[in-house]
């Protein structure tokens, strides 16, 4: 049995296989295009969830960072006005030892001047 082909067949064969070659690489192509584009939706749809995520997140510490800062407001408010009210009800040791010793110099005064009085009083009844 043999077969003969003329130029023709050859000629159709060969154009027949490149068109059947070239639809499944066209199928091929398609295929791959529509599965990268649905990776790439899904890529892009994650992209824009994270980026709600961290605008919620960023917006999240900025609200902390904002009631931190008026707590620190509150502690530094706090401790000016015990600066204030420190040298008011505070006396320092210097200080104390200072007036009573002030206060002793004057009772030892009065007391010497009360003695040189009761002296001066009895010498001038005798």
């Amino acid at each position: 049995m043999t077969i003969e082909f003329s130029l023709m067949n050859l000629i159709i064969l060969a154009i027949s296989g490149t068109s059947a070659i070239w639809a499944l690489m066209k199928m091929f192509s398609k295929k791959s295009e529509r599965f990268l584009d649905t990776r790439l939706a899904m890529h892009e749809k994650m992209e824009a969830d994270n980026h709600v995520r961290l605008d919620k997140r960023l917006d999240s510490i900025e609200s902390s960072n904002r009631v931190e800062a008026s707590q620190w407001q509150r502690v530094e408010r706090e401790l000016l006005n015990l600066k204030a009210e420190l040298p008011v009800h505070y006396v320092r040791r210097e200080d104390y030892i200072r007036g009573q010793s002030i206060i002793e110099s004057k009772l030892d005064g009065l007391g010497t001047k009360l003695e040189n009085a009761q002296l001066r009083s009895l010498k001038n009844q005798a």
